[in-house]
């Protein structure tokens, strides 16, 4: 599989782990202006996922626990944003 697939999974994954989350969604689709519908439109576009990837590195908290979710390393959540932007790195701490 190759790199930008793997991260466009796991930022899949990390949309649906934000979904799940009480009052998180509801701030990513304000912050970000997105409608739920844009989100289901837009769910398989790298932008869209790493803006949905900036909005879980704003915590730290959020990216320890929707890495513990998903069963991987944080470092992994910061990866898929960094290749899903093209490569810029951001660090979550």
């Amino acid at each position: 599989m190759e790199r930008q697939d793997i991260a466009q999974t796991r930022a899949l994954q990390a949309l649906g782990w934000l979904a799940g989350q009480d009052g998180l969604l509801d701030g990513f689709l304000h912050m970000s202006g997105a409608s739920l519908a844009d989100l289901r439109a837009q769910a398989q576009e790298p932008a869209f996922l790493a803006s949905v990837l900036d909005f879980i590195l704003q915590q730290d908290d959020w990216v320890i626990d929707c890495a513990q979710a998903l069963g991987v390393a944080p470092q992994e959540i910061v990866d898929a944003r960094a290749i899903l932007g093209g490569g810029d790195l951001r660090h979550w701490t």
